[in-house]
């Protein structure tokens, strides 16, 4: 969880009224940002926040704005609004779609810093570099001094040994890839941009280097001091969505210290050239229903009082009938995504302690569902068959679901921020884990024989979360002697065992040999393939003997529980 470092005063000095000094009283308070003391000595205040997807709190003035609404002091929702333009414009390069193709920037003007507030900013940037930047791989931060910049600015490449300026924190100029080479951070996150020809880099009109994205700010231009009035604030990223927000979060903070926002342009030669005006401060929408606001908290609330809770939460509701509360979101809110978390935010501010417990009206006793009961029963039948049991990720990417397996490429469920590019979508089938795990193993005596009961996900646009999680059974045999008979034999005796009789259908799949692939039909429903596999498909696994396998989904055979519950018995 994110610990926030600040000075007591200021935080005091921010909120606009005397803090209580002894801790469990100060936890009490803190407890409306979902903070807690970690460490209290003379003015120097650690706080731990338990809410990791919560960044506008991950900074003094960021607890402050969120206090100062519990506290009555300021409610409701806290207009921000660029005050004119900077006129900064930002020139981006066509090379660096497919680097890193996004930035935005915002001018914040007649700001008073001094080493706590500077402190600070530091502390924040590196969060949010940390963890909603992903490590700097998908946004990060640059600041500098305005009144030292001359706009417009050039966001471009260069490559490895082609500039050269000195790095911040260093005291000569070095090449880009000297930085990588000697430079702390250019030793850590060198990795981002290593894997290009060609590598980002941000000047001004004078062809002065502000920065190296996301390695290292200029220490020419990107040292703020306390002497610094006009702060130019860049983030550079991969997702454009992340990078705007990023941006806000830096602006409100930086306003809330008494500086003036000033919008840039942002000129895009990807696609149909466009122009975008930075930061986005627009509140958002989202509408709430008070039913199910009752429903969740288990209390009824006035409407009334749910307004009143809502503004001290700094939103802005209104009402749109007798059930619905249209609701205002600060743009800074990066954390609401449904209406639950708006909820959320009424319990907190109405204090949890006061909400009473209450006993579930029907009495349950826990119990194994029938979908483990069943998957137990499938385990215990595989090994009895001789087949052992190996556990792989569910996470996997399209080169291992498809083009080892030579598959076309089809709908998958991707991840919108993954942290390894072997992990970038949920697998739809297991066949290829199996098949991983075998090209992992091929120095261990044959035969192998494997098999994995695992959840895969297959996307469903017409359910509420677009994917549907199915249960399967996948097995195979690496073997010189391996055939489709035998693989056969083994569905036999498995669907016997169950009680059911399986029927093989002859289908074409570009996995396994044409003329030794079948559909596996159990209970009239077709719920599988078995078969050879493809000499092609060994080929990209590396593997030199035969292989035959099956896969089965599991979901068909919930209908014979009541013979699983008599096996088991």
């Amino acid at each position: 969880m994110p610990t926030i470092e600040t000075d007591f005063l200021d935080l005091q000095s921010l909120v606009g009224r005397n803090l209580p000094r002894p801790v469990d009283e100060l936890n009490e308070l803190l407890a409306y940002v979902k903070g807690e003391v970690k460490q209290f000595l003379g003015d120097n205040l650690s706080i731990e926040i338990k809410d990791s997807n919560h960044p506008d709190i991950w900074s003094t003035e960021g607890i402050a704005r969120a206090l100062r609404g519990h506290l009555g002091i300021e409610n409701g929702l806290k207009s921000y609004s660029p005050a004119s333009p900077s006129g900064v414009a930002v020139n981006v390069d066509k090379r660096l779609e497919n680097i890193r193709p996004f930035i935005a920037c915002a001018v914040v003007k007649n700001v008073q810093l001094n080493d706590t507030i500077i402190r600070g900013m530091m502390h924040l940037q590196d969060k949010l570099d940390q963890t909603y930047g992903r490590r700097r791989r998908r946004t990060s931060i640059g600041l500098y001094d305005f009144d030292l910049i001359t706009p417009p600015l050039r966001y471009s490449v260069s490559k490895p040994n082609e500039v050269s300026f000195t790095p911040l924190g260093f005291d000569k100029e070095m090449t880009l890839d000297e930085i990588l080479e000697e430079h702390p951070k250019g030793q850590e996150y060198g990795h981002i941009v290593q894997k290009h020809h060609l590598w980002p880099i941000l000047m001004d009109s004078r062809h002065k280097v502000l920065s190296f994205p996301p390695i290292i700010n200029s220490n020419d231009l990107g040292k703020i001091t306390s002497e610094t009035r006009n702060v130019l604030i860049e983030i550079t990223g991969t997702v454009e969505e992340t990078v705007t927000e990023t941006l806000t979060v830096l602006v409100t903070s930086l306003a809330d210290r008494g500086g003036t926002v000033h919008s840039s342009l942002v000129n895009y030669p990807y696609g149909e050239k466009r122009t975008v005006i930075t930061p986005i401060m627009k509140p958002g929408k989202i509408s709430l229903s008070m039913n199910y606001l009752r429903e969740v908290l288990g209390i009824d609330l006035p409407k009334g009082q749910v307004i009143e809770l809502l503004e001290r939460a700094r939103y802005c509701a209104t009402s749109a009938d007798e059930d619905k509360l249209n609701v205002a979101i600060p743009c800074y809110r990066l954390d609401i995504m449904h209406p639950v978390d708006v909820v959320e935010d009424v319990a907190i501010a109405y204090d949890y302690n006061k909400i009473k417990p209450m006993w579930p009206e029907e009495a349950t006793l826990g119990g194994v569902s029938e979908q483990t009961e069943l998957s137990s029963l499938v385990r215990e039948l595989m090994i009895g068959f001789g087949f052992q049991e190996v556990l792989t990720y569910d996470l996997s990417n399209p080169e291992k679901i498809f083009t080892k397996m030579n598959m076309p490429a089809k709908g998958v469920v991707e991840l919108s921020n993954p942290r390894m590019i072997t992990h970038t979508c949920v697998r739809n089938w297991l066949l290829p884990s199996l098949m991983e795990f075998l090209s992992f193993n091929t120095h261990v005596e044959y035969p192998q024989r494997i098999f994995e009961v695992g959840c895969c996900v297959e996307p469903n646009r017409k359910l509420e979360n677009y994917a549907v999680d199915r249960v399967k059974l996948a097995c195979v045999e690496a073997d010189p002697n391996t055939s489709f008979s035998r693989i056969a034999s083994v569905l036999e005796s498995f669907a016997s065992n169950l009680g059911l009789e399986a029927e093989i259908e002859e289908t074409s799949h570009p996995s396994f040999i044409e003329g030794r692939v079948g559909k596996v039909i159990l209970r009239g429903t077709d719920t599988g393939v078995i078969g050879e596999l493809h000499p092609s498909v060994l080929e990209s696994w590396k593997l030199e003997v035969p292989v035959s396998a099956f896969e089965a989904d599991l979901e068909t055979l919930q209908a014979t529980k009541t013979k699983v519950q008599r096996l088991i018995a």
